[in-house]
Protein backbone atom coordinates (compact mmCIF):
# COMPACT_ATOMS: atom_id res chain seq x y z
CA UNK A 1 0.00 0.00 0.00
CA UNK A 2 1.55 3.26 -0.65
CA UNK A 3 1.95 5.51 1.94
CA UNK A 4 1.40 9.28 2.66
CA UNK A 5 4.71 10.77 3.69
CA UNK A 6 4.78 14.23 4.84
CA UNK A 7 7.53 16.26 5.26
CA UNK A 8 7.47 19.76 7.31
CA UNK A 9 10.21 22.26 5.90
CA UNK A 10 9.56 25.42 7.66
CA UNK A 11 12.93 27.51 6.25
CA UNK A 12 14.87 28.77 3.73
CA UNK A 13 15.69 27.09 0.30
CA UNK A 14 18.80 25.82 1.93
CA UNK A 15 16.37 23.89 4.50
CA UNK A 16 13.62 22.99 1.80
CA UNK A 17 16.23 21.46 -0.92
CA UNK A 18 17.48 18.43 0.90
CA UNK A 19 13.59 17.85 1.86
CA UNK A 20 12.80 17.60 -1.99
CA UNK A 21 16.32 15.57 -2.35
CA UNK A 22 14.85 13.15 0.07
CA UNK A 23 10.84 13.56 -0.97
CA UNK A 24 12.66 12.41 -4.90
CA UNK A 25 13.97 9.49 -3.08
CA UNK A 26 10.99 7.74 -1.89
CA UNK A 27 9.61 5.72 -4.64
CA UNK A 28 6.69 3.96 -4.19
CA UNK A 29 5.46 7.00 -1.87
CA UNK A 30 3.21 10.01 -2.28
CA UNK A 31 5.42 12.72 -0.65
CA UNK A 32 4.42 16.03 0.28
CA UNK A 33 6.25 18.92 1.27
CA UNK A 34 4.86 21.65 3.35
CA UNK A 35 6.89 24.65 2.60
CA UNK A 36 6.67 28.55 1.57
CA UNK A 37 4.37 29.39 -1.08
CA UNK A 38 7.05 30.70 -3.19
CA UNK A 39 8.39 27.41 -3.30
CA UNK A 40 5.42 25.32 -4.30
CA UNK A 41 6.83 25.33 -8.63
CA UNK A 42 10.21 24.33 -7.40
CA UNK A 43 8.67 21.17 -5.13
CA UNK A 44 5.84 20.46 -7.54
CA UNK A 45 8.52 20.48 -10.09
CA UNK A 46 9.96 17.83 -8.82
CA UNK A 47 6.63 15.61 -8.78
CA UNK A 48 6.32 16.08 -4.85
CA UNK A 49 3.09 17.19 -3.65
CA UNK A 50 3.31 20.76 -1.85
CA UNK A 51 1.20 21.91 1.09
CA UNK A 52 1.96 26.21 2.20
CA UNK A 53 2.93 26.78 4.93
CA UNK A 54 2.34 30.79 6.00
CA UNK A 55 5.67 31.73 7.28
CA UNK A 56 8.14 32.73 5.09
CA UNK A 57 11.77 32.91 6.15
CA UNK A 58 12.96 35.39 3.22
CA UNK A 59 10.36 37.74 4.54
CA UNK A 60 10.96 36.89 8.09
CA UNK A 61 14.32 37.35 7.96
CA UNK A 62 13.87 40.73 6.38
CA UNK A 63 11.53 42.02 8.85
CA UNK A 64 12.24 44.39 11.84
CA UNK A 65 12.34 41.31 14.09
CA UNK A 66 14.08 38.87 11.79
CA UNK A 67 17.11 41.80 11.75
CA UNK A 68 17.07 42.11 15.11
CA UNK A 69 17.17 38.21 15.88
CA UNK A 70 20.14 37.70 13.30
CA UNK A 71 21.33 40.83 14.73
CA UNK A 72 20.82 40.28 18.44
CA UNK A 73 22.43 38.58 21.52
CA UNK A 74 24.74 35.14 20.66
CA UNK A 75 23.68 32.47 23.40
CA UNK A 76 20.98 30.43 23.06
CA UNK A 77 18.57 31.69 25.04
CA UNK A 78 18.60 35.11 23.27
CA UNK A 79 18.52 32.87 19.92
CA UNK A 80 15.43 31.19 20.79
CA UNK A 81 13.59 33.88 22.50
CA UNK A 82 14.31 36.09 18.98
CA UNK A 83 13.11 33.17 16.88
CA UNK A 84 9.83 33.64 18.63
CA UNK A 85 9.67 36.92 18.21
CA UNK A 86 10.29 36.96 14.49
CA UNK A 87 7.91 33.88 14.48
CA UNK A 88 5.04 35.55 16.79
CA UNK A 89 2.89 37.65 13.73
CA UNK A 90 2.75 34.28 12.18
CA UNK A 91 2.92 31.28 14.50
CA UNK A 92 -0.32 30.69 15.08
CA UNK A 93 -1.29 30.26 11.33
CA UNK A 94 1.71 28.59 10.70
CA UNK A 95 0.85 25.74 13.32
CA UNK A 96 -2.68 25.59 11.97
CA UNK A 97 -1.15 25.17 8.39
CA UNK A 98 1.37 21.74 9.77
CA UNK A 99 -1.94 20.69 11.20
CA UNK A 100 -3.54 20.95 7.77
CA UNK A 101 -1.24 20.18 5.61
CA UNK A 102 -0.67 16.85 7.36
CA UNK A 103 -3.82 15.13 6.74
CA UNK A 104 -4.02 11.80 5.74
CA UNK A 105 -0.50 11.42 6.41
CA UNK A 106 1.36 7.61 7.30
CA UNK A 107 5.11 8.80 8.55
CA UNK A 108 5.80 12.97 9.41
CA UNK A 109 9.15 13.91 9.05
CA UNK A 110 10.07 17.26 10.74
CA UNK A 111 12.80 19.64 12.35
CA UNK A 112 13.45 19.68 15.78
CA UNK A 113 11.89 23.05 15.83
CA UNK A 114 8.79 22.66 18.54
CA UNK A 115 9.32 19.02 18.22
CA UNK A 116 6.28 19.47 15.20
CA UNK A 117 6.88 16.00 14.17
CA UNK A 118 6.17 14.09 17.61
CA UNK A 119 2.85 16.44 18.39
CA UNK A 120 1.58 15.26 14.97
CA UNK A 121 2.54 11.20 14.83
CA UNK A 122 0.42 11.48 18.35
CA UNK A 123 -2.41 13.31 17.04
CA UNK A 124 -2.43 11.21 13.70
CA UNK A 125 -1.38 8.02 15.26
CA UNK A 126 1.40 7.32 12.96
CA UNK A 127 5.39 7.19 13.75
CA UNK A 128 7.30 10.50 12.82
CA UNK A 129 11.13 10.90 12.42
CA UNK A 130 13.05 13.91 13.29
CA UNK A 131 15.30 15.53 10.52
CA UNK A 132 18.72 17.07 11.94
CA UNK A 133 20.46 18.74 9.95
CA UNK A 134 23.70 19.64 12.16
CA UNK A 135 24.42 17.29 15.27
CA UNK A 136 21.15 17.83 18.15
CA UNK A 137 21.42 14.50 19.77
CA UNK A 138 23.17 14.63 22.90
CA UNK A 139 26.89 13.22 23.59
CA UNK A 140 29.80 13.90 25.34
CA UNK A 141 32.64 14.29 22.14
CA UNK A 142 31.36 17.83 21.91
CA UNK A 143 28.87 20.28 22.79
CA UNK A 144 25.51 21.28 20.90
CA UNK A 145 26.80 23.79 17.95
CA UNK A 146 24.42 26.64 19.56
CA UNK A 147 26.82 26.75 23.23
CA UNK A 148 30.20 26.39 22.06
CA UNK A 149 31.81 27.06 24.88
CA UNK A 150 30.14 24.27 26.49
CA UNK A 151 33.43 21.98 24.80
CA UNK A 152 35.62 23.12 27.85
CA UNK A 153 32.96 22.07 30.66
CA UNK A 154 33.98 18.51 30.18
CA UNK A 155 32.30 15.20 28.49
CA UNK A 156 29.57 15.64 31.30
CA UNK A 157 29.07 19.31 30.57
CA UNK A 158 28.91 18.73 26.55
CA UNK A 159 26.36 15.94 26.55
CA UNK A 160 24.10 18.51 29.39
CA UNK A 161 24.40 21.54 26.47
CA UNK A 162 22.18 19.44 24.13
CA UNK A 163 19.97 18.74 27.17
CA UNK A 164 19.57 22.34 28.06
CA UNK A 165 18.99 23.87 24.13
CA UNK A 166 16.13 21.10 24.21
CA UNK A 167 14.82 22.74 27.06
CA UNK A 168 15.52 26.38 26.40
CA UNK A 169 13.34 25.87 23.03
CA UNK A 170 10.74 23.92 24.52
CA UNK A 171 9.84 26.99 27.39
CA UNK A 172 10.25 29.19 24.75
CA UNK A 173 7.49 27.89 22.36
CA UNK A 174 5.68 25.76 24.70
CA UNK A 175 2.63 28.24 25.29
CA UNK A 176 1.69 28.82 21.43
CA UNK A 177 2.27 24.58 20.85
CA UNK A 178 0.58 23.53 23.60
CA UNK A 179 -3.07 26.13 22.83
CA UNK A 180 -2.35 23.98 19.37
CA UNK A 181 -1.85 20.55 20.94
CA UNK A 182 -5.33 22.00 22.53
CA UNK A 183 -7.36 23.43 19.55
CA UNK A 184 -6.43 21.97 16.40
CA UNK A 185 -4.94 18.06 17.52
CA UNK A 186 -7.24 17.25 20.48
CA UNK A 187 -4.08 16.55 22.23
CA UNK A 188 -3.49 17.67 26.24
CA UNK A 189 -0.56 19.68 26.75
CA UNK A 190 2.93 18.35 26.72
CA UNK A 191 3.20 20.29 29.90
CA UNK A 192 7.20 21.74 30.99
CA UNK A 193 8.89 17.89 30.33
CA UNK A 194 7.74 18.25 26.20
CA UNK A 195 6.78 15.73 24.29
CA UNK A 196 9.14 11.89 24.85
CA UNK A 197 11.03 11.72 21.86
CA UNK A 198 13.50 8.71 23.55
CA UNK A 199 12.65 6.40 20.85
CA UNK A 200 12.15 8.60 17.97
CA UNK A 201 14.37 7.60 14.67
CA UNK A 202 16.52 10.53 13.77
CA UNK A 203 17.92 10.67 10.37
CA UNK A 204 20.91 13.24 10.07
CA UNK A 205 21.77 14.90 7.09
CA UNK A 206 25.19 15.30 7.27
CA UNK A 207 28.44 13.11 6.30
CA UNK A 208 30.65 11.19 8.59
CA UNK A 209 33.81 12.73 6.99
CA UNK A 210 32.53 15.84 8.27
CA UNK A 211 30.93 15.31 11.34
CA UNK A 212 32.45 12.02 13.00
CA UNK A 213 29.29 9.80 14.34
CA UNK A 214 29.88 9.82 18.21
CA UNK A 215 30.28 6.57 19.88
CA UNK A 216 27.54 7.32 22.49
CA UNK A 217 24.83 7.89 20.03
CA UNK A 218 21.62 5.06 20.10
CA UNK A 219 21.06 2.94 17.28
CA UNK A 220 18.21 5.06 16.33
CA UNK A 221 20.48 8.47 15.22
CA UNK A 222 21.37 7.76 11.46
CA UNK A 223 24.26 9.91 9.57
CA UNK A 224 23.18 8.82 6.29
CA UNK A 225 25.73 11.90 4.69
CA UNK A 226 23.96 14.53 2.87
CA UNK A 227 20.74 14.99 1.14
CA UNK A 228 22.02 16.40 -2.60
CA UNK A 229 19.61 17.58 -5.09
CA UNK A 230 21.50 17.58 -8.42
CA UNK A 231 21.18 20.01 -11.15
CA UNK A 232 18.20 19.63 -12.93
CA UNK A 233 19.69 18.01 -16.95
CA UNK A 234 17.84 20.74 -18.66
CA UNK A 235 19.41 23.41 -16.74
CA UNK A 236 22.04 25.85 -18.71
CA UNK A 237 23.53 28.62 -17.50
CA UNK A 238 23.13 32.27 -18.27
CA UNK A 239 25.47 33.53 -21.53
CA UNK A 240 26.62 36.69 -19.08
CA UNK A 241 27.83 33.96 -16.73
CA UNK A 242 28.84 31.62 -19.43
CA UNK A 243 31.25 34.08 -21.11
CA UNK A 244 32.11 35.29 -17.84
CA UNK A 245 33.51 32.09 -16.60
CA UNK A 246 35.45 31.46 -19.70
CA UNK A 247 37.20 35.11 -19.73
CA UNK A 248 39.38 34.23 -17.20
CA UNK A 249 40.82 32.38 -13.83
CA UNK A 250 38.07 30.53 -11.86
CA UNK A 251 36.74 33.43 -9.86
CA UNK A 252 35.66 33.77 -6.03
CA UNK A 253 31.93 33.09 -5.37
CA UNK A 254 30.57 35.42 -2.38
CA UNK A 255 27.14 35.31 -1.16
CA UNK A 256 25.45 35.14 2.04
CA UNK A 257 22.20 32.91 1.09
CA UNK A 258 18.93 34.53 3.70
CA UNK A 259 20.77 36.40 5.47
CA UNK A 260 20.78 39.69 4.51
CA UNK A 261 23.67 41.94 6.06
CA UNK A 262 22.05 45.09 7.95
CA UNK A 263 24.52 47.26 5.28
CA UNK A 264 24.11 45.19 2.32
CA UNK A 265 25.18 47.78 0.08
CA UNK A 266 28.70 48.81 2.56
CA UNK A 267 29.17 45.09 2.63
CA UNK A 268 29.53 44.41 -0.82
CA UNK A 269 31.26 47.37 -1.48
CA UNK A 270 34.35 45.60 1.08
CA UNK A 271 34.04 42.58 -1.00
CA UNK A 272 34.84 44.59 -4.01
CA UNK A 273 37.49 46.07 -2.83
CA UNK A 274 39.21 43.02 -1.26
CA UNK A 275 38.84 41.15 -4.26
CA UNK A 276 40.50 43.84 -6.15
CA UNK A 277 43.38 44.28 -3.96
CA UNK A 278 43.83 40.71 -4.16
CA UNK A 279 43.70 40.42 -8.00
CA UNK A 280 40.61 37.51 -7.98
CA UNK A 281 37.85 38.32 -9.90
CA UNK A 282 34.17 37.18 -8.36
CA UNK A 283 30.76 36.41 -8.71
CA UNK A 284 28.60 38.09 -6.16
CA UNK A 285 25.43 36.92 -5.07
CA UNK A 286 23.54 40.12 -4.88
CA UNK A 287 21.54 43.12 -6.81
CA UNK A 288 23.29 45.70 -4.86
CA UNK A 289 26.01 47.24 -7.76
CA UNK A 290 27.14 46.41 -11.36
CA UNK A 291 28.90 44.35 -13.27
CA UNK A 292 32.62 44.41 -14.26
CA UNK A 293 35.38 43.10 -16.03
CA UNK A 294 36.40 41.05 -13.36
CA UNK A 295 33.30 41.42 -11.18
CA UNK A 296 29.84 39.62 -12.04
CA UNK A 297 26.42 39.57 -10.27
CA UNK A 298 24.65 36.61 -9.86
CA UNK A 299 21.25 35.01 -9.09
CA UNK A 300 19.97 31.40 -8.09
CA UNK A 301 22.69 29.64 -10.02
CA UNK A 302 22.66 25.94 -8.36
CA UNK A 303 25.66 25.60 -6.39
CA UNK A 304 26.53 21.99 -7.87
CA UNK A 305 27.14 22.91 -10.82
CA UNK A 306 28.65 26.95 -9.71
CA UNK A 307 30.89 25.95 -6.86
CA UNK A 308 33.31 23.22 -9.13
CA UNK A 309 33.78 25.99 -11.25
CA UNK A 310 35.23 28.29 -8.84
CA UNK A 311 38.63 28.97 -7.05
CA UNK A 312 37.17 29.33 -3.37
CA UNK A 313 33.89 30.24 -1.78
CA UNK A 314 33.26 32.81 0.92
CA UNK A 315 29.83 32.17 2.75
CA UNK A 316 27.68 32.30 5.52
CA UNK A 317 28.41 28.86 6.56
CA UNK A 318 24.18 28.14 6.30
CA UNK A 319 24.79 23.75 6.31
CA UNK A 320 23.75 23.34 2.81
CA UNK A 321 25.66 25.88 1.09
CA UNK A 322 28.71 24.50 3.68
CA UNK A 323 28.34 21.02 2.22
CA UNK A 324 27.72 21.73 -1.30
CA UNK A 325 31.37 23.68 -1.18
CA UNK A 326 33.17 20.64 0.50
CA UNK A 327 31.42 18.06 -1.99
CA UNK A 328 32.76 20.48 -4.75
CA UNK A 329 36.25 20.50 -2.90
CA UNK A 330 36.39 24.14 -3.26
CA UNK A 331 38.19 25.76 0.21
CA UNK A 332 35.89 28.34 1.90
CA UNK A 333 35.54 31.75 4.10
CA UNK A 334 32.95 31.55 6.48
CA UNK A 335 31.38 34.60 7.45
CA UNK A 336 28.82 33.25 10.18
CA UNK A 337 26.09 34.94 11.41
CA UNK A 338 24.46 33.19 14.01
CA UNK A 339 22.54 29.79 14.93
CA UNK A 340 24.77 26.89 13.71
CA UNK A 341 26.65 28.85 10.97
CA UNK A 342 29.62 29.28 13.50
CA UNK A 343 29.74 25.35 14.09
CA UNK A 344 30.17 24.94 10.22
CA UNK A 345 32.85 27.28 10.14
CA UNK A 346 34.66 26.39 13.00
CA UNK A 347 34.16 22.63 11.49
CA UNK A 348 35.81 23.91 7.85
CA UNK A 349 38.77 25.06 9.62
CA UNK A 350 39.16 21.94 11.82
CA UNK A 351 38.75 19.59 8.77
CA UNK A 352 41.64 21.97 6.77
CA UNK A 353 39.20 23.68 3.99
CA UNK A 354 39.39 26.73 4.82
CA UNK A 355 41.00 29.21 7.14
CA UNK A 356 39.17 29.96 10.43
CA UNK A 357 35.67 32.33 9.90
CA UNK A 358 35.48 35.86 9.99
CA UNK A 359 31.94 36.75 11.45
CA UNK A 360 29.75 38.73 8.90
CA UNK A 361 29.38 41.60 11.52
CA UNK A 362 33.37 42.13 11.45
CA UNK A 363 33.52 41.85 7.77
CA UNK A 364 35.84 44.79 6.65
CA UNK A 365 37.88 45.40 3.11
CA UNK A 366 40.70 45.25 5.32
CA UNK A 367 39.54 42.00 7.04
CA UNK A 368 38.50 40.54 3.88
CA UNK A 369 41.90 41.43 2.37
CA UNK A 370 44.08 39.37 4.71
CA UNK A 371 41.64 36.38 4.62
CA UNK A 372 41.61 36.17 0.75
CA UNK A 373 44.99 36.67 0.59
CA UNK A 374 45.48 33.42 3.22
CA UNK A 375 42.67 31.71 1.05
CA UNK A 376 44.34 31.60 -2.03
CA UNK A 377 47.72 31.55 -0.78
CA UNK A 378 47.24 28.45 1.24
CA UNK A 379 47.45 25.02 -1.40
CA UNK A 380 46.75 22.88 1.26
CA UNK A 381 43.08 24.54 1.74
CA UNK A 382 42.16 22.83 -1.85
CA UNK A 383 44.02 19.52 -0.72
CA UNK A 384 42.03 19.14 2.33
CA UNK A 385 38.83 20.36 0.55
CA UNK A 386 39.60 18.16 -2.32
CA UNK A 387 40.40 15.34 0.19
CA UNK A 388 36.63 15.49 2.04
CA UNK A 389 35.35 15.86 -1.60
CA UNK A 390 36.13 12.09 -2.93
CA UNK A 391 34.96 10.85 0.79
CA UNK A 392 31.59 12.56 0.11
CA UNK A 393 31.21 11.49 -3.68
CA UNK A 394 31.69 8.27 -2.12
CA UNK A 395 28.32 8.68 0.04
CA UNK A 396 24.89 8.19 -1.35
CA UNK A 397 22.58 10.49 1.63
CA UNK A 398 19.40 10.25 0.26
CA UNK A 399 19.45 6.13 -0.52
CA UNK A 400 20.97 5.30 3.06
CA UNK A 401 17.87 7.43 4.39
CA UNK A 402 15.46 5.92 2.02
CA UNK A 403 16.75 2.25 3.53
CA UNK A 404 16.12 3.63 7.28
CA UNK A 405 12.50 5.28 6.32
CA UNK A 406 11.21 1.88 4.36
CA UNK A 407 11.74 0.42 7.67
CA UNK A 408 9.70 2.73 9.86
CA UNK A 409 6.20 2.25 10.37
Amino acid sequence: MTRLVVIVAPGSRGDVQPCIALGRGLHGDRVRVLAAERFRAWVTGHGLEFAPLSADPGEILGSDGGREWTDGGRTPATFLRGLRGALAPVLERLLADVRKGATGADLVLAPTLGFLGAHLGAALGVPDVELHYQPSVPTRKFAHPLLPWAAKAGPCGRRLSFRAVDAVAWQVLRPEVDRWRGAELGLPAAGWRGPRRSETPVLCGFSGAVVPRPKDWPARVHVTGYWFLETPAGWRPDPRLRDFLASGPPPVYVGFGSMRPSEAERTFAAVRTALRRVGLRGLLATDAGADDDDLLMVQDVPHAWLFPRTAAVVHHGGAGTTAAALRAGAPSLICPVFADQPYWGDRVARLGAGPRPLPLRELTADALTARLLELSGNLLFRREAQYVAARLREEDGVARACEVLREVG
